[in-house]
Order: structure tokens, then sequence, then C-alpha cells
């Protein structure tokens, strides 16, 4: 019997809509967000939020993005360090 470890969850969320501006990260309008899914792994995230990016490639307002949510969930993980309690 083989040793077989199940890989570590780390969620992403996969997001996007239409920014204010091409120089900032605000939403014209969080009403319309969407929310493209979660994801178990960095790469399906990416695959994810590469084929949304490349739908919207006529829109330069129209912004896709990664959330890595493992990092929120447990920042002592990611190299951060959390805040004392």
């Amino acid at each position: 019997m083989s040793d077989t470890a199940k890989p570590k969850q780390l969620p992403h969320l996969v997001l996007g809509g239409e920014l204010t501006s091409l120089s900032d990260t605000e939403f014209k309008d969080l009403d319309k967000v969407e929310i493209v899914g979660l994801y178990p792994n960095y790469a399906t995230a990416y695959t994810a939020w590469k084929a949304k990016a490349q739908q919207s490639v006529d829109n330069a307002h129209m912004r896709y993005f990664i959330v890595h949510l493992h990092r929120l969930l447990d920042p002592d993980a990611a190299g951060q360090n959390a805040p004392s309690r």
C-alpha cells in the first residue's frame, strides 16, 4: 500500500468587474462584481481567471483578480505575522 498524502487545500477566489479607472482597483459598482468561483489551488484559479480575462479583453476597465484566501485564513502559513490577541 502506497502512502499518498492528500495535497493541502489552498482556496483561491476569482472575481472581477468594471473598475472606476485604469489606475485603481476600485470597482465601479459592487453590486455588479462577478464571483467567478472558488478553487482548491492557484493553478485552477489561474485557468478560470485567464478565461474570464480573455472574454473581457475589449473592455479595458474590466478586470479579474485572484484572491489568495488561504493567506487570509491562515496568515502565519503565508509567512505573515498574525495580529496578537
